[in-house]
């Protein structure tokens, strides 16, 4: 057994006993590779044929309510059964069990996180442009899940989630803030005093991204699965879609949170062709969308940007002012979609 993983492989074994197939044979768990598992520790177990993937904590937890393996366990067992493509749910273990903490067993997804210079099928111009499609649609089949039906009530506090928003995440950074942001105050301002009519609520995501998600290696047209669901809530669902828009990038752009997610970046479409499939695969009204979309796109990278400062103030040197950089950016460029100035097609091609 793998004495490496910094919990007791052989405990964990016990614990699984015949839930799972295979038992009699050795379990072997190891930690998954530099650049997975960013806020959750990800781990492989194998016992015999059978692979499976553990998902625990980190040491530090970025926010309250990131990292709560009950909320992401309950959110993948509504899951199943929908059209929302997901890791199958198999075991839930509580601080009482053998790793002392709560953490997930959840069923191998054959797929990868597509972000850096992506491999086949997506090394040409369409299959990414697939594969920007299929991330917006997994959000509309998101936002069409009856989660009431699926056993969601309490998840979140959807009335009045949007008029929320801006406090809510202004109380947190109040926790760990030590230095200004430049243009944090005009931008909060301008969230309050501008704040749409908010959308009906709906199963969120709540940090949704290429890095969250699993390209399929056989079907470009459909993701293997959306990963990572311990921050979902019940809220407005264009949050998400803001979420992901606000981080995409278009040709002649520098990308808002400093890094590129995707790097070869031909064939992949514009903000508003990626908004016209959410709108025509939801049946909502573009031109709404359209017109909303600067203030979810703004309070996107202000929320992430408050989360992010929190390490600001974990860190010292070089590596805190790396981050505060960022964060520094995040806010800046909210501010660019908040005035309209972060260049991006209004009209779709028909």
């Amino acid at each position: 057994m793998d004495s490496q993983p910094g919990f007791d492989v052989a405990a964990l074994h016990e614990w699984i006993g015949d839930r799972l197939p295979g038992r009699g044979l050795p379990l072997r768990a190891t930690r998954m590779g530099e650049g997975t598992g960013e806020a959750n520790a990800l781990y492989w177990l194998r016992r015999g044929e059978h692979v499976w993937v553990l998902r625990r904590p980190p040491t530090v937890v970025n926010a309250p309510g990131a990292s709560d393996m009950n909320r992401e366990w309950r959110i993948l067992v509504a899951l199943e059964g929908t059209a929302v493509p997901h890791p199958a749910p198999l075991l839930l273990g509580g601080p009482d069990g053998p790793l002392g903490i709560p953490f997930l067993i959840m069923a191998r997804v054959d797929g990868f996180t597509p972000v850096g210079v992506l491999a086949a099928p997506y090394d040409h111009p369409g299959g990414r442009r697939d594969l920007a499609f299929a991330l917006v649609d997994a959000l509309a089949d998101l936002a069409a899940v009856p989660w009431r039906e699926r056993g969601l009530d309490g998840l979140g506090r959807p009335e009045g989630f949007l008029d929320r928003q801006v406090s809510r995440w202004l109380g947190q950074l109040g926790g760990y803030q030590t230095r200004d942001i430049p243009g944090l105050d005009w931008l909060a301002g301008w969230l309050e005093a501008s704040r749409p009519p908010g959308h009906p609520p709906a199963l969120m995501h709540g940090d949704y991204s290429p890095y969250n998600v699993m390209a399929s290696a056989r079907d470009t047209r459909r993701l293997a699965a959306v990963v990572d669901w311990d921050t979902g809530t019940i809220g407005d669902p264009l949050l998400d879609v803001g979420h992901l828009l606000a981080r995409w990038t278009e040709p002649g752009e520098e990308p808002a949170i400093g890094v590129w997610d995707i790097e070869v970046r031909d064939g992949l479409p514009s903000r508003a062709e990626l908004a016209a499939r959410y709108a025509d695969r939801t049946g909502g009204d573009l031109s709404a969308l359209l017109s909303a979309l600067p203030y979810y796109q703004a309070l996107a990278l202000f929320k992430l940007a408050i989360i992010l400062e929190g390490s600001v103030a974990r860190r010292r040197g070089p590596q805190a002012e790396a981050r505060a950089a960022m964060v520094d950016r995040l806010i800046r460029y909210a501010g660019l979609f908040a005035r309209e100035e972060r260049a991006a097609a209004k009209e779709v091609a028909r």
